[in-house]
């Protein structure tokens, strides 16, 4: 029932709820009921989502909520920012500003076995000249990383990780997550930094994904991705209906306390009204960690959210402090990561898909199995000879697994369940989407549509021209890109560029935001730099390299579509394999048309030659592995401002291999050759040391 204000002798009294008690709340008295309510709601709110021992039912909970909404709609001078009717009341946001972390938020190192575990206990030993005191073990939760800032009690912000040091403001989409303290118990410090991890429970993960799919929305891979994407909504309200939930891991800093250890940091959180994961336990010796990442690896899915391993950290602050941390990790924490999960399951077809460059992949068509925290139905056979070489056939019950935790694959057959029914893969003759010749050259490890309008090539190339490290252009999506070329507007990445408003309005899902949005995209694309065209246009054997050597060296497209083979050999870097692949794409006619196309659209992009000299000139430099303070992009860029090359494979040619976490196969090769390795510390230093 709606609250009432009416004006009575001058004095505001609020009806409602007070109505059916028989009463009236004046102005002097809700101010002590406001209180009151909110101390009520905050107290049963605690013991719900934090200790989940709740004192009274949802209806009694939902009563007094309702109240204090009534109260503050009356009299708005007494709703406060901590008052948990806010926690929706943010009007949605323009973009998420960025919030620098008063103290870094560190990645973790991970190790993948017992024995790379006992590896780096043993290494913490050696640092502290003997055995720590203490371990804490906490299971390592597949969720978002924040941090939520305090002062005097009272949230004030709340950010994402983002690259360590700054991240992004979603305060206002944590104020809904109800885990989320807006109002800290006790005796509070002035000021608090706590880190915590945001996640979705599974059960409310395959709500939402019922929900989405009802009404044909885009739907998540999995629970850690639909809490990503809860979190990143522009309307607080979005966020509030996606039932998120926190569990709180540590002190990113606190004002004027100094804690002995990891452990009581945990409990001093949870004492301020945060919630602590019940399962984090305290150990003494490396046998207690090793029993406890063996058990959760065994039940990890004895927990009602998803974990992808243990996190294991060195108890005493002290002890913390003198092993200290790398530019990217703590030497006093791990990650024992879990292994991938395998399943088995019934392999019912195995079908074809053709890809922007005609390639014909072999993909597997599952009864779906759960596995590694997701529901999988299809995964990659990669291609004809991996199918054949694993002898994987049509009717097999196979071995599912997803490869890094992320991209399921098809590990092998179970031979013993076979009944003699099954039938051998042979790569079809024609092409699934056009019909045309599927033909696999001699030497070639993959077959090949040969159709020129082949329409999944061109749906696949539509997408790669439009994506990030191409020519970016947000909106135009998968699913977009189907529905424009089904109804003939796009044949080639040019007609991108001839889309009109009109066109869309009206059609399913497209308001004047997202048409406006999209045209903004589409119009912002003409600004990006040569390298990334010749990346979208998807020229065979151009990689990201390459193509920006490509565009230092002819700097325009005009000149480019006239150079020579032996022009492009000159470049350095550009063998005969991809100078032959470019002089090829610049001599079909076809081609030529789309370029004419594009820069008749205002799409004819220039680019500086490549600096000569500098600091690094006739160094080569190799990067493998992430870093955090550069994309790959950036790094490259650094390097070859001050005059460097940067190369994509190891060799005795090669000064330096950049290495970030979780390098590849370039760094045992580099070690191998006794290549000079920097980590990431040791390359911005050399920057610096050599400035432009």
């Amino acid at each position: 029932m709606p609250a009432k204000v009416t004006n009575f002798g001058g004095c505001r009294t609020v009806t409602g709820l007070w109505e059916d008690r028989g009463m009236a709340l004046t102005k002097a008295r809700a101010p002590r009921r406001a209180a009151e309510l909110r101390d009520q709601i905050d107290h049963h709110s605690y013991r719900y989502h934090v200790l989940d021992d709740p004192e009274v039912a949802d209806v009694e909970y939902d009563a007094l909520y309702r109240e204090l909404l009534e109260i503050e709609e009356a009299f708005p001078e007494l709703a406060t920012p901590d008052s948990p009717t806010q926690r929706v009341g943010a009007p949605p946001s323009d973009l998420f500003s960025p919030v620098k972390h008063r103290t870094p938020m560190m990645s973790l190192d991970n190790v993948f076995s017992l024995e790379e575990l006992q590896a780096w206990g043993q290494r913490a030993e050696r640092g502290l000249g003997s055995a720590p005191r203490g371990y804490v073990c906490e299971l390592k939760m597949d969720g978002v990383a924040v941090n939520l800032i305090y002062e005097d009690g009272v949230l004030v912000k709340g950010a994402t990780r983002g690259d360590g040091r700054t991240g992004e403001d979603i305060t206002g989409n944590l104020r809904t997550v109800k885990a989320v303290p807006l109002k800290l118990r006790g005796k509070a410090p002035k000021i608090l930094e706590v880190r915590g991890e945001v996640y979705m429970q599974t059960d409310d993960f395959d709500k939402l994904n019922a929900t989405l799919g009802e009404t044909e929305a885009r739907t998540f891979a999995n629970p850690r991705n639909a809490t990503a994407g809860s979190l990143r909504q522009k309307d607080p309200k979005v966020t509030a209906g996606r039932n998120l939930s926190l569990i709180c891991h540590g002190i990113g800093y606190i004002d004027g306390e100094r804690l002995a250890s990891h452990w009581e940091a945990l409990q001093r959180i949870k004492e301020l009204g945060f919630r602590i994961n019940p399962k984090s336990k305290q150990v003494a010796t490396m046998d207690e960690v090793y029993e406890f990442c063996s058990h959760w690896q065994d039940h990890r899915h004895d927990v009602p959210y998803e974990i992808d391993g243990s996190v294991v950290k060195i108890d005493g602050i002290q002890e913390q402090e003198e092993l200290g941390s790398t530019s990217k990790a703590p030497r006093w924490a791990i990650a024992y990561k879990f292994p991938p999960e395998e399943r088995t399951t019934l392999l019912r077809s195995i079908n074809v898909h053709v890809g922007r460059t005609g390639a014909a992949t072999p993909w597997a068509q599952l009864e779906p199995v759960f596995v590694g925290g997701v529901t999988v139905s299809t995964a990659t056979l990669h291609n004809e000879d991996e199918v054949a070489r694993k002898d994987i056939r049509i009717g097999d019950t196979v071995i599912v697994r997803r490869a890094g935790d992320v991209i399921p694959e098809v590990v092998g057959p179970v031979t013993s369940k076979r009944t003699g029914k099954e039938r051998k893969f042979k790569m079809p003759s024609s092409c699934p989407s056009c019909g045309s010749d599927i033909v696999r050259e001699e030497g070639e490890a993959v077959a090949r549509c040969v159709g020129v309008d082949c329409p999944s090539q061109r749906v696949e190339r539509l997408f790669h021209f439009a994506s990030r490290g191409a020519m970016d252009i947000e909106g135009l999506g998968y699913k977009t890109i189907i529905e424009f070329v089904d109804r003939g507007w796009l044949k080639d990445v040019g007609d991108i560029y001839l889309l009109r408003a009109e066109q869309l309005d009206g059609l399913d899902g497209w308001g004047k935001i997202s048409i406006d949005n999209l045209f903004k995209a589409i119009e912002g694309s003409k600004q990006r730099l040569l390298a990334n065209l010749l990346i979208g246009l998807g020229i065979r054997h151009l990689g990201g390299t390459s193509s920006r050597d490509v565009a230092a060296a002819s700097g325009s497209l005009d000149v480019l579509r006239q150079m020579s083979e032996a022009d492009l050999l000159a470049i350095e870097g550009i063998g005969p394999v991809i100078a032959r692949s470019i002089r090829s794409f610049f001599e079909q006619e076809r081609n030529l048309e789309i370029v004419d196309k594009l820069k008749a659209a205002g799409v004819d992009p220039k680019e500086a030659p490549k600096k000569t000299g500098g600091p690094f000139e006739g160094m080569t430099f190799v990067l493998t592995g992430g870093l955090e303070g550069f994309s790959r992009d950036s790094s490259a860029a650094a390097i070859e401002d001050r005059g460097g090359k940067v190369a994509s494979s190891v060799s005795k040619k090669t000064s330096y291999v950049v290495v970030g976490e979780n390098p590849g196969s370039k760094l045992a090769k580099a070690e191998a050759l006794g290549t000079t390795l920097l980590d990431e510390a040791a390359f911005v230093a050399l920057l610096n040391a050599n400035p432009l």
